[in-house]
């Protein structure tokens, strides 16, 4: 079955490019899946601006709108099961995450459709009985929605849902490692009735199927997550036509623990902050910053525990944690690595690949102590299975050091204390700071970044606000010639 989603159909691409997906745990095939050249984007969005300037969907009702995406979190539930494999074969991650994953992908969904009819706008106190003034919301237009590899149905989620919630039509380019659950949404809101040219799907590499959708001038906005080199050169290509941009371009995130901090929460906490996924999560707590009392102990039973880590493909019951997506992808973590040793880091644990897993590609959970602000290993992201250590002397250096950093993204704050807690988090240049925790989040509240972490916010009110326009009318309920000019 052809691939592409364009204007309610599926076809085929034009040049009939394909490209093989296999799975990160083993080599072993997925899919083969039409690979999208320039044309065939230029085909989905000239469906999409017919779909937006001729179709239904921008003045559908908004509560009609919600009530799609509410039948969309329907069939993603009766379909989960199928949607975790897919996930998980594309990516390498555990079944049971990828299931999580889904539950998360639905309450999205379930959100935005909630949202929809809420917020219609705002009647304005001009303080005239004669004037009605209103501002009133309306969809953006033509939406370009890049994501990434590593969640690819929850970024997708997190961008389609509320497009469509506000009243868009889009163009959906996901990763060309991880098509299959894309492919499988369309097929979703084709079934929920999403009218024709509204969602349109094309895969493949960013250069020739990507980039045509940051400078086109029929398309109103792009929003990508992804690397902040590409997210540079999409903002810059969307300069042309001054096209609004909504990047999530990830994170270098310190996790800061705290002497007074509860031991056994905070070491459980610091793995799960940076090796969950092995790494490959934007808001991974890749920076720890330990208090110098208690580095130590702290860092030794860290060090002790991620030797510990079963890897295994995701259908293993007994991994805890799997590959990376690919073999370039491990080669630049281990070069990074490479260049934290020879800056001086001193490496406790990891830092090869394990044995008996030669088929996929895995890295051992690594932990790089001794490190400082200077260091590449402390300033890049790795998106790897990599942990870095400093030591602070008191709660200023700490703040100093966490907002060290072109990023902001995340950050978790570990202390008993509840007004040091609170004077830190205050002082924190992140998006989300967690507190005695790490990684939750809810479609209820915003995410993004400050700094280089991006632009713009996914999920919560300001998630759905990115999709839509401002418009103020006023109307004069008793015109009057004014005589200004008389």
């Amino acid at each position: 079955m052809p691939d592409l989603f364009i204007d309610g159909s599926w076809r085929g691409v034009l040049d009939g490019r394909t490209r093989e997906i296999r799975c990160p745990a083993d080599g072993s095939p997925v899919g083969v899946v039409d690979e999208a050249g320039g044309k065939d984007t230029a085909d989905a969005i000239a469906a999409a601006r017919r779909a937006f300037d001729d179709g239904p969907w921008p003045a559908t009702a908004p509560a009609d709108r919600g009530d799609l995406l509410l039948r969309v979190a329907g069939l993603l539930v009766r379909d989960k099961d199928a949607l975790a494999r897919a996930e998980s074969l594309d990516t390498g991650k555990r079944l049971v995450e990828s299931e999580y994953d889904i539950d998360d992908v639905a309450n999205c969904f379930r959100y935005f459709g909630r949202l929809a009819a809420v917020e219609a706008g705002r009647v304005v106190d001009t303080g005239s009985s004669a004037v009605d003034s209103r501002v009133v919301y309306e969809p953006v237009g033509v939406c370009a929605l890049i994501t990434p590899w590593n969640y690819p149905l929850l970024q997708t989620a997190w961008k389609v849902a509320p497009a469509l919630a506000a009243g868009n039509t889009f163009v959906l380019k996901p990763s060309e490692l991880t098509p299959h659950t894309a492919i499988r949404l369309m097929r979703l809101l084709d079934e929920a009735g999403l009218p024709p040219g509204v969602a349109n799907l094309v895969l493949g590499a960013g250069p020739e199927a990507g980039a045509p959708l940051a400078d086109h001038p029929d398309v109103d906005l792009v929003s990508f997550t992804g690397g902040l080199g590409t997210g540079r050169r999409l903002m810059a290509a969307a300069a042309g036509t001054v096209k609004k941009v909504a990047l999530e371009l990830g994170g270098k995130n310190p996790n800061i623990v705290f002497a007074d901090a509860d031991f056994e929460t905070a070491v459980d906490m610091a793995l799960t902050a940076v090796f969950l996924h092995s790494g490959q999560v934007c808001s991974a707590g890749a920076r720890l910053l330990v208090e110098d009392v208690l580095h130590d102990r702290f860092v030794d039973e860290v060090v002790r525990r991620a030797g510990r880590i079963r890897l295994g493909g995701p259908f293993d019951e007994r991994a805890q944690t799997g590959p990376l997506i690919s073999e370039a992808h491990r080669s630049k973590v281990e070069a990074y690595v490479a260049r934290g040793l020879a800056e001086g880091a001193v490496l406790r644990c990891g830092g090869a690949r394990p044995e008996g897993l030669d088929e996929g590609f895995y890295y051992l959970p690594t932990v790089l102590d001794e490190c400082t602000g200077g260091m590449s290993v402390v300033q890049d992201e790795s998106f790897g299975p990599v942990l870095t250590v400093e030591r602070f002397g008191s709660e200023a250096e700490a703040v100093r050091l966490a907002n060290d950093t072109v990023y902001g993204l995340a950050g978790g704050v570990f202390t008993t204390d509840e007004a040091k807690a609170r004077r830190v988090a205050a002082r924190l240049r992140l998006g989300t700071v967690w507190i005695n925790d790490f990684h939750p989040y809810v479609p209820q509240a915003e995410w993004g970044g400050f700094k280089q972490s991006g632009s713009g916010r996914e999920l919560g009110p300001s998630g759905l606000a990115e999709y839509r326009e401002a418009k103020h009318i006023w109307r004069n309920t008793d015109p009057s010639p004014q005589g200004w000019f008389a």
